[in-house]
């Protein structure tokens, strides 16, 4: 993070090409600075030394003996049929008793040229039992030359760090060229601001770099770790500060809606009353669209908490304003879906232009890539024109033959399905930065918020709008009950006897093993402990339309139809002349179909905890009562069914979010909002250290205020030149 000139120096020249080259490959680590900050994932304890007599079994141990003899066996095994398997067996003792290690396949090679009979050395490892003898099974070990008593003793009695390693470089290999490097770490340049650390009795950086490599005791440990987690925290913050200083230097077009225009006419045909939390967002939205700099907003909202109408009363503010609205969707079919309830909900206004449009009216024009030529042609003209006031598309939008008249506001729908890249593309479209909304319906933690869109203010649609039912979720365990299964099947039979509809969700499409790359791949251990492959779409419709929904009109959903065809299957479904819809993941976002209440998703234990929340989120859009009901097979203790407990037992998006971020890794949250770019946090929890990035966020913009170019922080100005390499530097210039 902090790369000065001591700590730039390449590994090569320091530690050898040979294992620069891994730890570059492997790890990402170039320099001397990378390498300081490759910290420890957790430390082991090695017990003080034991003597052999007296061994705890099943416990880490260290021990200190000499090798009494080392024997290599053949054997046969699945894995080497013809005897070709390998294993060395090596009796140490100290004197006090003897002790078995054992040493299997491609591990037998080490050992058996260094461990010869005579030879001194520390072992590590966890004690078992094998035939009624105590064994360690591929014990650490440590030569040693010499009688350092001094080794020894080190060694014993410390926390040994144990780093996030690879199979080409052992953990202790990387601690050895931590210690190598380690004396470097006084020269790292402090990026915190001397006020800031003395106030929060932090210790200094070389301190801290210290302590969590060759910590003494768990205290050292904590200091390093509250320390390090300041530094992530803050200069991250630091460099969203100045994005969000620079971007209120920009220029932007305010577009205050005229008083009489198609905003006013749009409300006055609206059949209901905004809820609260719709007004406020809706002004929050239109001070920002009233100033002279571009918003940039994130718009959080339950799913059907109402975004889409906030979002399009913002586009017509802009539209009466003399601009252009865009609204992307991720998927042509939720583009479809979205310009089809536009313009429904905005009648004859969408009619501009043609004969029996208002006087205030707009073109609502679809650009998706599926489209005929001359659809196309004719859109593209409109949007050149200014015809159209307001645009929904894919991707397709950004292509370079896309011209505005006069682009002013993006709203970008389904954020973390969007590329940095796209976003940037569109917002290079206007002749100045346009306005940008985005918008999720995935509930983001505050602290994530804060974190992986920290340059975005961000509003909170919080209430459902008024005649939004409640869903009532259950956890289907087929395995163990099976009879709970057939009542599922009863259930959705019920719901379409009540003239409602139901989905039925699987985790795959089916049609994959006509793949001979994708069937030809040897199955990971983890694949065959699932043991079945997840239930396919194809196949639990065609079961379903034989067996336990015979009579009722089944029809299938997948990402790997035909545009057309996609479209026609969800026009049949939303017009209530198909019964129910098997389909995967693509009704995750944005399928609107009031009259569908229930959903059955099958395998719900393959999917993640917010996925299954959206998922939930298409059913009880009307005024009946919604029904989820979740399928597995997952023992009753296992951390599957817990989760799938949890999202049973809340609506709380915020609440499963949470859940979510804490049974995955902070990265993969990270990552996936990053768009690829690589999460920067070493030992920051987005979701445990929430205080520590509230307080960096304030700590940080009070310094970017007083001083945007950081003339009076040269360390700080250091780090951020690291953490913002190129790469990084364009994705926050493109956020």
């Amino acid at each position: 993070m902090d790369l000065v000139p001591a700590l730039e120096e390449p590994l090569k020249k320091v530690l050898g090409p040979a294992t620069a080259k891994v730890m570059a490959e492997h790890l990402g680590l170039h320099t001397v600075g990378d390498l300081l900050h490759h910290y420890p994932r957790r430390y082991e304890e090695r017990g003080q030394l034991t003597h052999l007599a007296d061994l705890p079994m099943d416990e880490h141990v260290t021990v200190v003996a000499m090798v009494a003899d080392a024997r290599l066996h053949t054997f046969a095994s699945a894995k080497a049929p013809r005897g070709k398997g390998q294993r060395l067996e090596v009796t140490i003792t100290d004197g006090s008793g003897r002790l078995q290690l054992v040493f299997f396949g491609n591990g037998v090679h080490k050992p058996h040229k260094e461990l010869l009979p005579g030879t001194r050395a520390m072992f590590s490892g966890k004690v078992s039992v094998f035939n009624r003898r105590l064994q360690l099974a591929h014990p650490a070990y440590e030569l040693l030359r010499g009688d350092s008593e001094e080794t020894v003793e080190s060694w014993a009695g410390a926390l040994i760090p144990l780093y996030p390693a690879t199979a080409k470089l052992e953990s202790w290999k990387i601690g050895k060229a931590i210690q190598t490097v380690l004396p470097r770490a006084q020269e790292a340049v402090d990026p915190l601001p001397p006020g800031l650390r003395e106030g929060r009795g932090l210790v200094t950086l070389p301190e801290a770099l210290l302590k969590i490599h060759r910590p003494h005791t768990k205290a050292d440990v904590e200091d390093a770790r509250s320390r390090l987690k300041w530094d992530e925290a803050f200069v991250l913050q630091v460099a969203l500060a100045r994005r969000r200083h620079a971007d209120a230097q920009l220029p932007a077009v305010a577009r205050r809606p005229r008083p009489d225009g198609l905003l006013t006419a749009f409300d006055a045909r609206l059949p209901f009353t905004l809820t609260e939390g719709q007004q406020k967002v809706s002004k929050e939205i239109f001070d920002d669209l009233a100033t002279e700099h571009p918003m940039h907003r994130l718009l959080q909202g339950e799913v059907g908490s109402g975004k889409t109408m906030v979002a399009l009363r913002a586009m017509l503010a802009t539209v009466d304003a003399g601009g252009q609205a865009a609204m992307l969707a991720p998927t042509e079919v939720l583009a479809q879906q979205h310009h089809r309830s536009v313009v429904e909900m905005m009648g004859e206004l969408a009619e501009g232009g043609m004969l029996g449009g208002a006087e205030h009216a707009t073109k609502v024009v679809l650009l998706t890539g599926s489209m005929g030529v001359a659809g196309r042609r004719q859109a593209m003209l409109d949007l050149a024109t200014g015809e159209a006031g307001i645009v929904i598309g894919t991707h397709a939008l950004i292509e370079d033959k896309v011209q505005f008249h006069d682009l002013g506001l993006v709203v970008v729908d389904e954020q973390h399905r969007f590329g940095v890249e796209q976003r940037d593309a569109l917002r290079g479209k206007g002749k100045q930065p346009p306005h940008l909304l985005v918008m999720t319906a995935t509930p983001i933690p505050r602290t994530v918020a804060m974190t992986v869109f920290g340059d975005l203010e961000t509003s909170v649609l919080d209430q459902l709008p008024a005649g939004r039912s409640p869903i009532a979720s259950h956890v289907v365990p087929a395995a163990d009950k099976p009879h709970f299964l057939s009542r599922a099947w009863e259930r959705v039979r019920e719901e379409v006897e009540n003239g409602h509809q139901a989905y039925v969700v699987c985790p795959r499409i089916g049609d994959e093993e006509d793949d001979p790359k994708k069937s030809g791949k040897k199955k990971s251990p983890e694949d065959e402990a699932e043991k079945r492959p997840p239930l396919a779409v194809l196949d639990v419709a065609d079961q379903l339309a034989k067996g336990a929904l015979k009579g009722l009109r089944v029809e299938v959903l997948h990402g790997r139809m035909h545009p057309d065809d996609k479209d026609a299957v969800m026009r049949r479904f939303a017009a209530g002349d198909t019964d129910v819809l098997v389909a995967t993941t693509v009704i995750e976002v944005g399928v609107n179909v009031p009259n569908a209440t229930a959903m059955v998703i099958m395998d719900a234990d393959r999917f993640g905890v917010s996925q299954l929340h959206q998922l939930r989120g298409r059913v009880g859009r009307g005024s009946a009562a919604g029904l989820c009901l979740l399928v597995t097979e997952m023992p009753e203790a296992s951390a599957a069914r817990q989760r799938l407990n949890a999202v049973a037992s809340t609506l709380d998006g915020f609440e499963l979010s949470r859940i979510d971020l804490e049974q995955r890794r902070e990265g993969d949250v990270l990552g996936q909002a990053q768009s690829g770019a690589r999460t920067s946090l070493r030992v920051l929890a987005v979701i445990e250290d929430e205080e520590v990035i509230a307080e960096a966020r304030e700590e940080a913009t009070r310094v970017v205020t007083a001083d945007p170019e950081l003339t009076e922080f040269p360390g700080l100005r250091v780090a951020l030149d690291a953490l913002l390499d190129e790469e990084r530097e364009q994705y926050l210039e493109k956020g």
